[in-house]
């Protein structure tokens, strides 16, 4: 009975990653949320509202990098709409833009992980963190 329940969940976890896997906009939507922990995470070592701890600070960048990746390749021409999608047209009008709007993300979350204490990981953090903003300004819809 208990193997049975394991091998159902199992199945179940895997259908629902394929499901994201064919679906970009819930892909793309689960890889933000991802980002958005990370940078909550971030937020409060740079704050001072939770400690330093080198080991998170470089999980928040491989996060921010692991997204910076994935992105741009989320983002096929039948997902422009559906899904709930905050997803702007510009896009999909400026992919020169947009793409090297997550290279530079990329680049900048790469730059963290050399981070090795609380002031280094404060510049790096903010200077990851402008490019979600400026990212969500061109190219998001707001709600």
């Amino acid at each position: 009975m208990i193997r049975t329940a394991l091998v159902l969940a199992g199945l179940g976890l895997g259908l629902t990653a394929v499901m994201a896997q064919s679906n970009p906009i819930a892909e793309r939507q689960q890889t933000m949320k991802a980002v958005g922990a990370a940078t909550r995470e971030g937020a409060a070592m740079a704050k001072g509202d939770a400690a330093f701890d080198a080991g998170k600070a470089q999980t928040v960048f491989k996060t921010y990098a692991d997204a910076a990746k994935k992105m741009p390749t989320l983002f096929p021409d039948n997902s422009k709409t559906g899904g709930e999608t905050t997803a702007a047209a510009k896009i999909w009008e400026d992919q020169a833009g947009f793409k090297a709007a997550f290279a530079k993300f990329e680049a900048d979350a790469g730059a963290g992980t050399a981070v090795t204490d609380l002031a280094g990981f404060r510049t790096a953090f903010g200077a990851a963190t402008k490019n979600c903003g400026a990212c969500h300004e061109a190219y998001r819809i707001k709600k």
